[in-house]
């Protein structure tokens, strides 16, 4: 069977639960991403994704320290991040401390950068959000040149100047993490994707699904451009977000006061208005994966779906209880339908050990071709 990926993405908030007027503590809710992420390799979803924020109300503020605890406690799962920010993270950290992790994940990590959402976020680090589109820009062509290039010199506009630098560790294998561009609105993170190759990250969430179709198509079409592969052969990530229980109507009562005071959405649209407008699905297993299938429908054949699922206050129970539902009745019926009549051109979501195997081809023909075109003596 085709192998899509699937999983879970956090972002860390510490809400209170309005049905109780509890709030974690900071080190319970770590804690709860921890148990969620062991969670998700139980029921048998292969990635487990956090965000990145250095402000209250949200913890996750080194990624690579929570995966790394959650490596050594887990054999299958894909580590990630659901944002990395490439906008006020010094590229040199982001390939040192990513090759570490995959060295002590054996390979099971990837990232998604992106800008965040949190504009104080950019004095702190010493930088201006003005420049976010430029920094994300030129900091991944940092980042990609120091995970390829064993000796560095390099000089940019917004940190100083590399000279004869090597970061370390090297990726594991000389391969390094996949990296996914992760983008709600910007058509310039679609661009940057397709440029390198990479994976595009829609976030799908907020957002009517128009606007994430445009996104997608502009990255693919661009991805073809740049001469990676066919549109369709693109590699798409997708998020979701979803509240299950039996019956719909407990799910819809259940999630309502959550829904009512989160963070992001609270006090705003209705949560049935929500639902109609962006990919937010509350109710029956079936109903989840019924709006899932349709995603195929708007935006190709893609290769990873990532579920938010602990947030607005939910207490850690009810999110493994909605991990159960998940990886024993929607997922299993998602791999099948998503792998029907799926061509054979689209590529499988990337691994390590399915990159490691691309790089030794590729050097395996420029060694051929290499030999073909040299002086016989």
């Amino acid at each position: 069977m085709t192998k899509m990926q699937f999983g879970v993405f956090s972002v860390g908030d510490v809400t209170m639960d309005p049905t109780t007027g509890r709030t974690p503590t900071e080190g319970e809710r770590i804690k709860a991403m921890v148990a969620i992420a062991l969670k998700a390799e139980e029921v048998g979803l292969d990635v487990f994704a956090t965000g990145e924020h250095h402000n209250p109300p949200f913890v996750p503020s080194s990624p690579t320290t929570m995966l790394g605890y959650i490596a050594a406690r887990t054999e299958r799962l894909v580590l990630s991040t659901a944002t990395t920010l490439i906008t006020t993270n010094d590229p040199v950290k982001i390939a040192e401390d990513f090759a570490m992790l995959q060295h002590l994940a054996d390979g099971r990590v990837d990232l998604m950068l992106g800008r965040g959402n949190t504009g104080p976020v950019y004095p702190w680090f010493g930088q201006d959000i003005r420049q976010g589109i430029p920094l994300a820009i030129e900091n991944y062509a940092l980042l990609h040149k120091l995970w390829r290039e064993d000796v560095v010199d390099w000089e940019g506009r917004f940190r100083t100047p590399l000279q004869g630098f090597t970061s370390t560790p090297r990726p594991l294998d000389g391969v390094p993490p996949f990296v996914w561009h992760g983008s709600i609105r910007s058509p310039e993170i679609a661009e940057q994707a397709a440029y390198y190759g990479d994976g595009f990250f829609a976030n799908n969430i907020f957002w009517p699904k128009e606007h994430f179709i445009r996104l997608i198509t502009l990255y693919r079409q661009r991805y073809a451009h740049y001469g990676h592969g066919t549109p369709e052969q693109a590699i798409v990530g997708l998020g979701g977000q979803v509240f299950m229980r039996k019956n719909s109507q407990d799910a819809v009562r259940e999630f309502r006061p959550y829904f009512d005071n989160a963070p992001v959405y609270g006090h705003g649209p209705s949560l049935e208005d929500f639902m109609a407008e962006t990919p937010l699905t509350v109710g029956s297993p079936q109903q989840v994966i019924d709006r899932t299938l349709t995603f195929r429908e708007y935006f190709g054949d893609y290769q990873r779906q990532l579920f938010l699922m602990d947030h607005a206050g939910l207490p850690l129970k009810t999110v493994l209880e909605q991990l159960d539902i998940l990886g024993e009745e929607v997922v299993p019926v998602l791999r099948r339908e998503l792998a029907k009549d799926r061509p054979a051109q689209v590529p499988d979501a990337p691994t390590h050990a399915s990159l490691t195997a691309a790089a030794a081809t590729a050097t395996a023909t420029a060694t051929a071709a290499a030999a073909e075109t040299s002086p016989t003596v």
